[in-house]
């Protein structure tokens, strides 16, 4: 009898994760962590305990006794966490041009979630000659048309973190429809999903879509629920920078909760915020609908970045029907007395809600923190307000001014669109991951003289600093969990996220007292302090604070992949 009854208990404990030590590392290790406060991601509370390392793989974790390694680290008092995972990054390009991705490493990040509206595939000859301006000033080519592809050029070049990307809805518009604001017939819809199977097949992670910008706001629902249909058949996600986040945020999240419903696919809420001023306040109300959503049965979350600023291109402050037929039609109607006069209109008195220009409360609210040409460079750091005093000029028309002087290309901006306290509600939600919403940089490299927003820099160790340990708004385990195995989940990651036996050998140890962002929007381009190191599959990219030359970053493959083709 007693044996009949143990057996059972035993298989209890070791499915609720009640084993301690979770394994010990046999044979020789690699590498040893001795000491520090583990947070394995899971949410469960810390506790004191040695890491272990071997290739690309953790081979124990607890308490290892006389286990040995080519390397001990001592990192008592400081946190072993899994690496941290950027839930909507922009560097799938930046990596190419610098791959030392400093300001994700530097803030513990050891995987970019990335293909919002855009992404590196699919490609066609066509969008790669239009994109021929920026390979020539940063130096870098667009050789691949398909994920396979861009992995392969992703192995050569080397990077310091792992890049995860979904296929960008917008990107499949362009490939196939271009910038016209026409619905696709049955063929080219056809088409579409069957561009979103392969990409599946070759490891993408899912369809995301950036429903506010032109083309992806020409898009009708029913195109959407087919693209994710098409995704939902290889185990993926949807995800949506959604239509409206503003006035109009209810109607955007019926869209997004009958995507998910009809093509009976996950869902996540792209950096979920409310903007705008008329809108600020309700963001307990929105997290109310979320959560009634999710009981009702729907798969929905969502990811945010700690700031109450926003950073997008000066032209999305301009209604998107004027960007139909892409941006060379946009100089033109900039250009033409009568529609320019409609739009100045339409940004001093939008009728569909606030757009981003009104949302930011005028010109005084949008910081310009990048241009394309270099001699434009003085404008940044600069409001579109001080820019037009200067000018003794009116606000919209520098807006329109300003887009025309790039000559088709995108200006960089940031935008006062946000409030503090729907920010906070927002963070302290079990259900919400963290993202940066910006590519990685580097003060002294090519893209550092580009200004840039804080969160590039930032954004977890403002969270683990300032959020969790000075305000105290969450325990640290909570944040870690938020930032790492969660968001694994979401997208399929399943070999990553929690320090555990087996699991990719993807850490980030910080210090707990010190941990805290530095960037500012006055002086963005500043790395952040308390993070001692970073190891990226079983690589140390970061030591005691300092890059390293490793670059053992990885392109991964989504729950769909099915090999080479």
């Amino acid at each position: 009898m007693e044996m009949r009854l143990r057996l059972p208990f035993l298989l209890l404990l070791t499915a609720c994760g009640m084993e301690q030590p979770a394994s010990r590392a046999d044979g020789p290790n690699d590498l040893i962590l001795r000491g520090g406060w583990i947070i394995d991601g899971s949410g469960n509370p810390r506790y004191q305990g040695d890491v272990a390392i071997r290739g690309d793989r953790i081979t124990g974790v607890g308490f290892l006794g006389s286990a040995t390694a080519r390397e001990t680290l001592d990192v008592r008092g400081l946190v072993v966490a899994p690496g941290f995972i950027d839930m909507m990054g922009q560097s799938e390009i930046n990596v190419l041009i610098d791959n030392r991705v400093l300001s994700k490493i530097t803030q513990g990040i050891t995987t970019e979630v990335t293909g919002e509206g855009g992404s590196v595939a699919p490609l066609t000859d066509k969008l790669v000659l239009a994109d021929s301006d920026a390979m020539k000033k940063w130096h870098f080519r667009e050789d691949w048309r398909d994920l396979n592809g861009y992995f392969v050029q992703l192995e050569k070049q080397g990077s310091t973190l792992n890049i995860a990307t979904f296929i960008g809805a917008t990107q499949v518009r362009l490939a196939v429809l271009g910038n016209e604001n026409r619905q696709p017939t049955a063929a080219e819809l056809s088409h579409m999903t069957a561009i979103v199977d392969t990409l599946m097949e070759q490891g993408a992670l899912g369809v995301w879509t950036a429903l506010e910008y032109a083309p992806a706001s020409y898009s009708k629902t029913e195109e959407l629920i087919a693209l994710a249909r098409a995704a939902r058949r290889h185990g993926g996600t949807y995800a949506s920078h959604m239509r409206n986040e503003g006035e109009h945020i209810d109607d955007a999240l019926n869209e997004l909760f009958r995507i998910a419903k009809e093509a009976d696919i996950p869902a996540e809420v792209s950096h979920l915020k409310l903007s705008g001023r008329k809108t600020w306040g309700q963001m307990a109300r929105i997290l109310a609908r979320i959560d009634s959503a999710r009981a009702a049965g729907l798969d929905v979350t969502a990811d945010q970045y700690p700031y109450i600023r926003a950073a997008t291109s000066l032209d999305a402050s301009i209604p998107t029907w004027a960007e139909s037929g892409g941006m060379d039609s946009l100089m033109i109607r900039l250009r033409d007395p009568a529609t320019r006069a409609r739009l100045h209109r339409e940004m001093q008195n939008p009728t569909g809600g606030e757009v981003f220009y009104s949302a930011a409360g005028g010109g005084a609210g949008i910081l310009i923190t990048g241009t394309f040409h270099d001699s434009l460079r003085y404008m940044q750091g600069k409001t579109i307000a001080e820019i037009a005093a200067a000018r003794h000029q009116d606000q919209i028309e520098t807006v329109f001014d300003v887009v025309l002087a790039e000559k088709g290309h995108r200006t960089d901006a940031v935008y006062a669109i946000m409030d503090e306290p729907d920010v906070q509600a927002a963070m302290k939600q079990w259900w919400v991951a963290v993202n940066t919403d910006f590519g990685g940089v580097a003060p002294d490299g090519p893209l550092g003289t580009q200004s840039a927003h804080p969160r590039a820099y930032g954004t977890f160790p403002r969270i683990l600093g300032h959020y969790s340990r000075d305000l105290k708004l969450f325990p640290l385990e909570f944040a870690v969990r938020k930032m790492t195995s969660l968001a694994a989940q979401r997208v399929g990651l399943a070999d990553r996220g929690l320090v555990k036996p087996g699991m990719y050998a993807d850490i980030t140890v910080f210090n707990p007292a010190t941990v805290i962002d530095r960037a500012t929007f006055e002086q963005p381009h500043q790395t952040s302090a308390g993070i001692e190191y970073v190891l990226v599959n079983g690589k140390a990219v970061l030591r005691k604070g300092q890059l390293t030359s490793e670059r053992p970053g990885r392109g991964l493959r989504g729950p769909g992949y099915r090999g080479s083709r």
